[in-house]
């Protein structure tokens, strides 16, 4: 019968165990052969992990049982499932795992000083046959909710007697496991919450409805984009663009349809520029888009691509085709090198009043004489 941690266990003498440890140093008969008695010992100095384990932490606890109890194998059960045996690994450990996975979870310490005279492993297979487990201990884990969920386990191939000193010893090593078990899910439930935070704060910087950056974020990057021109001695600059007569469309056919034209605007204007510029929703209709280290030229066709972007396509709306058309004005620190990022705004700014004067679906850029 298995012992538990209030019963003690019938004492068991350790000669055997030390013959049969004298015994595995020969390791071949006459013949050639393993001897049927050594075959555990040998495959337990093949390997110290059972197949599948490979956390280092859990590897080094293992590492210290089974040096602490000199068993032949220290193993520490997860779950109730045996881990994959396809993966690469000693046979033995292998066997060992299996055997630690097929004996039921215990809420309480488990101690069997010979699995021979005990009631549920005498006919275990590997117990009467290959590789002959004969002693057998384990320590219950919980995590921290107090929920069962696995156990330090220690395998033998000898009877061997298990003191109270031993028992607490394991309790400790167990306890080990636990820690490492709670440490772990502390840093899983810090680096959830970080992504969290990160898709939260992603969240606030972009507008909820087309997904570009929002108004804050936009300006934010001008800021940060115009300080590293600026010592980089690169030019920096802007446009705003604006969509033409977009008042009409919300007062016609109403604000959903307007705001999906918005979604497809931005769209085509995010196709126009590189990965190391940026799009933002400067304001209802309007958009401000930073384009570092791009000279007015430059600026100016991304603009120009732009609006030809939006002009080639019509959209429908129901039964009616809407030609869109935006207007965008150009400012950049070539014309004016003195400029703060609010003052290349305004100037992009009154670019933009100026192509929306010369008829719209044009685009202008900020001229030092212009105000």
């Amino acid at each position: 019968m298995m012992c538990r941690s209030r019963k003690r266990p019938r004492t068991i003498a350790r000669t055997d165990r030390s013959s049969h440890s004298a015994r595995s140093h020969t390791k071949m008969t006459s013949s050639g052969r393993l001897r049927q008695a050594e075959i555990p010992m040998l495959m337990s100095e093949q390997a110290d992990v059972p197949l599948g384990e490979v956390d280092p932490e859990i590897v080094r606890i293992r590492r210290i049982g089974k040096r602490l109890f000199d068993v032949a194998n220290c193993i520490v059960t997860l779950g109730s499932t045996a881990p994959d045996s396809s993966s690469a690994g000693a046979l033995s450990a292998s066997i060992e795992t299996a055997f630690c996975y097929s004996v039921p979870l215990s809420g309480e310490p488990v101690v069997v000083t010979d699995t021979r005279n005990d009631q549920m492993l005498a006919r275990h297979r590997l117990v009467v046959g290959a590789p002959y487990v004969r002693f057998y201990a384990a320590h219950p884990i919980y995590n921290q909710d107090r929920v069962l969920i696995g156990a330090v386990n220690l395998i033998d191939y000898a009877p061997r007697i298990f003191r109270d000193s031993d028992r607490q010893m394991l309790a400790d090593l167990a306890a080990l496991v636990e820690r490492e078990m709670q440490v772990r899910s502390m840093s899983a439930l810090q680096l959830d919450l970080q992504r969290k935070n990160k898709s939260l704060r992603r969240k606030s910087l972009i507008d909820p409805l087309i997904g570009t950056w929002n108004r804050g974020a936009i300006m934010r990057i001008l800021t940060i984009e115009a300080i590293r021109c600026d010592k980089a001695g690169a030019p920096l600059s802007l446009i705003v663009a604006d969509l033409d007569y977009f008042k009409k469309i919300n007062d016609t056919y109403g604000h959903p349809a307007g705001d999906a034209v918005l979604v497809k605007v931005a769209s085509r204007l995010r196709s126009c520029i590189r990965p190391q510029e940026a799009l933002g929703r400067y304001g209802g209709e309007e958009f401000l888009v930073v384009l570092p280290g791009s000279s007015i030229n430059t600026a100016m066709a991304v603009a120009e691509r732009m609006r030809r972007a939006i002009a080639s396509q019509p959209e429908a709306i129901g039964d009616t085709t809407l030609n869109l058309t935006i207007s965008a004005g150009i400012a950049s620190t070539d014309l004016f090198p003195s400029a703060t990022t609010e003052e290349l705004i305004s100037r992009a700014d009154v670019a933009l009043y100026a192509a929306k004067d010369a008829g719209r679906n044009c685009v202008m850029r900020a001229q030092p004489d212009l105000s």
